[in-house]
């Protein structure tokens, strides 16, 4: 059992290695690594990645020994490389974008202006949608000559490192709410 989980994982990673890393959920999962663990456990189809394009479906379906297929139009459409723009005299440094972002390529801080790194931005427009003014718009990228696959790792490597700050911080808090908790039924006891 142990041994076809560990095949299980690697055919995992294989599939994720393959995907385009922008963590933009238009294939129905909730990243990449979710989707490439239900391809790789049949819950999924090939073609749902609107970022990876016939490429990435030729890619998968090379891996997989399948044949390739149409993007299905029901997750999207393939767009060329683009990335997440601020206009700065709009933005109101409300923070929903930095939140947003799964690379956090969004820097700024609250009632400041926010601007995109383009060099790390996936082009998700995860951040589009709750900016409460309207002020992100999406620009088409030039290809800036790095390979497609070394973009695709460094956008995972952000990913996953957000993935853990925000574990930390969400076990952080829970430490922090238990102690206040246990201070305040300690104040109760004594006041009893």
């Amino acid at each position: 059992m142990k041994f076809i989980k560990l095949n299980m994982n690697g055919l995992i990673d294989q599939i994720n290695s393959l995907l385009p890393q922008t963590q933009c959920g238009q294939c129905g999962f909730k990243g990449c690594r979710p989707y490439a663990k239900a391809i790789a456990e049949g819950r999924a189809d090939i073609n749902q990645c609107p970022p990876g394009g016939e490429d990435g479906i030729a890619d998968l379906a090379r891996l997989l020994g399948m044949e390739p297929k149409p993007l299905n139009p029901a997750f999207g459409v393939h767009k060329p490389k683009q990335v997440a723009f601020i206009v700065e005299e709009d933005c109101i440094g409300c923070v929903k974008c930095i939140t947003a972002c799964p690379v956090d390529a969004i820097i700024g801080a609250a009632k400041f202006m926010h601007t995109v790194v383009a060099a790390e931005c996936t082009g998700c427009e995860l951040c589009v949608a709750p900016c409460p003014v309207d002020c992100i718009v999406m620009m088409p990228v030039m290809d800036d000559g790095i390979d497609k696959r070394a973009r695709a790792e460094l956008s995972k490597r952000r990913y996953e490192a957000r993935c853990r700050r925000q574990e930390q911080e969400a076990a952080e808090k829970a430490e922090r709410a238990r102690r206040k908790k246990a201070a305040l039924l300690n104040v109760k006891s004594i006041s009893s």
